[in-house]
């Protein structure tokens, strides 16, 4: 067990992150090159070990908390890293993208600073790597039965590496050019670099699954930016002949603001904008076809995506960048409406946003903000946007609020609202959409509650957007109820339920109504 008084007498301590001025010049991750090891163990020493880890709870993996953290502090990585993988196909991704609810729900932030949980979770990967611990994990025998996974981001990567692993002939169809969804093309190099999600493919590879890309199923060709021309694809043929298909695209359909002078040259979304500076990074492109550089950049929208486009601006070498939010200034704290363990919605400061105050001094951020209308110069070029700030609750414009920022570059980071409705893949998997726009399914994750036999939805198309460790979770889920469906039982996990939702302070749990 971790020292049972190191929660006293350790203060929390965080990883440090390069300076700034370092981050900015390259591409790297933010903690590349740190010296990690010492200050992880003594930190994962803080584990109270207690006898109700809400930690498990907070994380829809059920990530097994205190027991790796038992081992990190006492130094035994490998230990530590098995137990890791247990729940987790992929630590490495979620050390670094996921925003770790985790933490929030630590026994210790009842009265405390909580366990650096997603500090150890990534150096316990990255341990594992250097030492050698990644290795394939191929099936002992083969059932015979093929499967059919139909997008690579991380619902669909854990599906398939479960599934090939319970003995299927899994396939990974993937419109894009190369493997990992928005891992590859949404995620910026300097959040994490995609040599990790080689080393995952190639350890896939390794085991058995066999991987398609340029293959847009049941779409039209090159339909959307970044598929690199992809060919058609017939979903209804596809399925015909697999034993199961499972659908894992991701919540792909763009949110836009239609406003006066949309269409003016210059206003971007933010994953066309996300997607040529990763293409860059792969060496497809020189210079980017869409930069900051040089120009005033606005963001629309106050996400994470829109905290991924404020750094890849500054590296690009932007004049300055405001990111506008919707939502009024979080407070500190908690709230009466989200007490611990729920995770809450307080005032949270990115990389990119400590980036930019090093780089202008400021945070940023307009609270309360909404665009009016765009303005552009003679060529068509927007030039100017038009905001005002609006009231909390109801979101209307406050009369007088109205003033001009000027901007050479607009990027829409206002999230997804389900799948993509382009192409023929929903008809011709016979899928459903939910009231929320997302494919419909059961608890079991079986498409339209069973009327689409043998297809199954994971990760955000069923979803909605939402977060890197919820779309493992429902990756290893829906790859149970595969398996299910396809030879009787089942001993894989199934950590989350198609409707389970995180924690709210009503008491709605991933476990359901409770």
């Amino acid at each position: 067990m971790t020292d049972p008084f190191g929660f006293l007498r350790i203060p929390r301590e965080a990883v440090p992150a390069r300076p700034v001025a370092a981050r900015l010049g390259d591409w790297h991750e933010v903690y590349a090159g740190q010296a990690v090891l010492p200050l992880v163990s003594r930190q994962a020493d803080r584990c109270m070990d207690c006898g109700i880890p809400f930690c498990h709870t907070g994380c829809p993996l059920g990530n097994l908390i205190p027991e790796w953290n038992a081992y990190a502090a006492h130094g035994d990585w490998r230990a530590a890293y098995e137990r890791l993988h247990a729940t987790n196909n992929f630590p490495e991704f979620t050390g670094r993208l996921c925003p770790a609810p985790c933490e929030d729900a630590c026994v210790l932030t009842i009265n405390a600073d909580p366990v650096t949980i997603k500090n150890v979770e990534q150096t316990i990967a990255d341990e594992g790597l250097r030492r050698g611990y990644l290795t394939p994990r191929p099936p002992e025998k083969r059932s015979g039965r093929t499967v059919a996974v139909i997008g690579s981001g991380p619902a669909g990567l854990a599906a398939a590496q479960q599934l090939t692993r319970a003995g299927h002939c899994v396939t990974v169809h993937e419109r894009a050019d190369r493997i990992g969804g928005l891992l590859r093309y949404g995620i910026p190099e300097f959040k994490m670099e995609k040599a990790h999600l080689e080393r995952r493919i190639e350890q896939m590879r390794a085991e058995g699954t066999e991987f398609v890309t340029g293959a847009d199923v049941g779409g039209a060709a090159g339909a959307a930016a970044g598929t690199g021309g992809a060919a058609c694809t017939s979903a209804a043929e596809l399925r015909s002949r697999c034993d199961a298909v499972v659908v894992a695209i991701g919540a792909g359909e763009r949110r836009e603001l239609p406003v006066p002078g949309r269409g003016l040259q210059g206003i971007h979304q933010a994953m066309e904008y996300l997607t040529c500076a990763n293409r860059v990074q792969e060496g497809d492109y020189a210079v980017p076809p869409v930069t900051a550089e040089g120009r005033h950049v606005v963001i629309v929208g106050g996400g994470d995506t829109g905290s991924d486009c404020l750094g890849t601006a500054l590296r690009q070498g932007a004049i300055s960048v405001v990111q506008l939010d919707i939502n009024p200034e979080p407070g500190a704290g908690r709230t009466d409406g989200e007490p611990w363990p729920v995770y809450p919605k307080t005032y949270r400061i990115s990389h990119a946003h400590e980036e930019a105050r090093g780089h202008a001094g400021r945070d940023p951020r307009l609270f309360s903000s909404a665009t009016l209308r765009f303005e552009g110069d003679d060529s068509g070029r927007v030039r100017a946007l038009h905001l005002t700030a609006v009231e909390p609750v109801g979101r209307s414009p406050l009369a007088g609020t109205e003033h001009v920022i000027p901007t050479g570059l607009v990027l829409l980071a206002l999230g997804f609202s389900g799948p993509e409705r382009a192409g023929g893949l929903r008809e011709q998997l016979g899928l459903e959409l939910d009231g929320r726009g997302n494919f419909a399914r059961d608890a079991g994750f079986a498409a339209g509650g069973g009327r689409a036999p043998g297809v199954f939805v994971a990760g955000d198309a069923g979803r909605g957007q939402s977060l890197v460790v919820w779309a493992i979770a429902e990756g290893r889920a829906a790859a149970a109820a595969v398996d299910r469906y396809l030879t009787g039982s089942t001993c894989l996990p199934a950590p989350v339920a198609a409707h389970d939702l995180p924690m709210t302070a009503l008491g709605r749990m991933r476990y359901g109504d409770l």
